[in-house]
């Protein structure tokens, strides 16, 4: 039987990546390269991405991806990667304009300028999008008034996926995931939204055909082929946000909370409804479209591995890296729940150097700190979910966790405790990959649908259960003590 594989082109914020996936989501070979934005021209506290950049690296993954792959056929390609950034196009999809990356500070203003057209309550209750300076929305509002003449000579707006998809194909699309996250979308209908764009006096005009995950958008072009090092005429299929791809990836079932614990951890559901009317009361609220038509994926972040990050420099910057986590998770075991009253307060997490402490005493030692924390986190986690439950109109019964957090068992152990439910922890760090594999299976018509891909897949999960000190932490939680 011959070798088949989909390529899937990842497109990072660090890393670019190249994967061939077969059909039972085995990964075959991979290719990896750094990746980073530049210095804009035009100022130099400002920062683009240069698209040549990319596609030269996104080449020679690939290039290096189809070395290791003799004998292989590979079925269709599709292109994963960040969300919100993208830029002005002419017909042609050439660029008008460099891509605004999400870290570049020039948009900053126009976030704080918003409610002289639309009350951020509205826009969000609409979009599903949360307050972020690095919105698409305030780029192309940075883009309206310091170069006007540009949104009147543009063909297009393309979201960073759609721009690759472009050079592949020579089609002039919208990703629909990525569309979800530009805070210009109609959440409800899945369109951009008139009452938005009249309100910031931007053309609907600019956003080219909506494809979904899983439709063809082309065939990819016979001179690009030979720089990626693949046969030409290949379908190239529709991904789109590394995001909602990495909750299918993970396995995660409707009405199941998925959290991604890293520096940042982020929470989400795959839900069929949502109540975005709830979003704007939370800090870090947000609501994206799901992979899958008619589904929303409701969430909220906050400071997580950052804030352990500040207590490991306090508390243990004499100790070697290579030791250092280990030694302070053996110091926190040693630690009753509770802490002895040590607490840390979750409500200053945005500014971890501001971070609050109560009940400190002369018996307090590092390891009090460090559990203090991973116990607040934890609370922070508790109160998310609830929050999330009422937006999405579940209840959950466990909770999938994923990401470089999931290595703490401790901490893992901990959140069992403190919510009272299974923590599932899925090992398989490439589940944006996956996900994105999944679609392209099912695209090319390998697969009926992305799920009877994902059935393929022998996913290997490792449980926390509650344990003897839920009940101190549910005595807490009720008496505070």
């Amino acid at each position: 039987m011959k070798k088949e594989a989909v390529l899937v082109l990842d497109c990072g914020a660090t890393n670019v990546r190249a994967m061939a996936v077969g059909r039972e989501g085995q990964i075959v070979a991979k290719a990896s390269v750094a990746n980073e934005s530049r210095i804009s021209a035009e100022n130099p506290h400002w920062h683009d991405w240069s698209l040549d950049d990319i596609l030269q690296r996104l080449q020679q993954c690939s290039r290096e991806v189809m070395e290791q792959l003799s004998g292989w056929e590979i079925r269709g390609i599709t292109v994963t990667t960040f969300g919100v950034d993208g830029a002005l196009t002419d017909q042609r999809g050439e660029l008008l304009y460099p891509i605004i990356s999400w870290k570049c500070p020039r948009t900053v203003e126009h976030m704080a300028a918003i409610n002289s057209m639309i009350s951020p309550q509205d826009l969000q209750t609409l979009s599903g999008v949360g307050q972020f300076s690095f919105n698409t929305l305030y780029k192309l509002l940075w883009l309206k008034q310091h170069h006007p003449a540009l949104i009147e000579r543009a063909d297009a707006w393309m979201f960073i996926s759609s721009l690759i998809n472009q050079r592949l194909t020579g089609e002039l699309t919208t990703d629909r995931t990525m569309a979800g996250t530009s805070q210009l979308l109609d959440i409800h209908n899945a369109r951009f939204s008139e009452a938005i764009l009249q309100a910031v006096g931007l053309p609907e005009r600019l956003f080219p055909r909506q494809v979904i995950p899983g439709e063809v958008i082309g065939i990819l072009l016979p001179e690009i082929a030979s720089h990626f090092g693949v046969s030409p005429g290949i379908p190239v299929i529709s991904a789109g946000h590394d995001t909602q791809f990495a909750l299918f990836g993970s396995g995660a079932g409707l009405s199941e909370p998925v959290l991604s614990s890293g520096t940042w951890e982020i929470l989400m559901a795959r839900s069929p409804m949502v109540n975005t009317t709830l979003l704007p009361g939370y800090v870090g609220s947000t609501c994206e479209l799901d992979s899958l038509p008619g589904l929303y994926n409701p969430g909220l972040q906050w400071l997580a591995s950052g804030v352990l990050e500040w207590v490991r420099h306090l508390h243990w910057h004499d100790v070697e890296p290579g030791l250092v986590y280990q030694q302070m998770i053996a110091a926190a075991q040693k630690v009753e729940p509770g802490c002895e009253g040590l607490r840390m307060d979750s409500g200053l997490m945005a500014r971890p150097s501001h971070a609050g402490w109560q009940g400190a005493t002369l018996s307090t030692t590092r390891g009090h700190f460090y559990r203090a924390a991973l116990e607040s986190l934890s609370w922070q986690l508790r109160n998310n979910l609830q929050v999330l439950e009422s937006i999405g109109g579940f209840k959950a019964q466990e909770l999938l966790l994923v990401g470089g957090g999931s290595r703490n068992t401790l901490w893992n152990q901990i959140k069992a405790d403190v919510l009272g439910l299974p923590i599932k922890v899925l090992d398989d760090a490439e589940t944006t990959v996956l996900g994105a594999a999944m679609f392209a299976w099912s695209g090319c018509g390998a697969f009926s649908s992305p799920e009877q891909a994902r059935a393929q897949i022998d996913y290997q999960y490792r449980y926390f259960y509650p344990g003897e000190q839920c009940e101190v932490y549910r005595n807490i939680a009720e008496n505070g003590v």
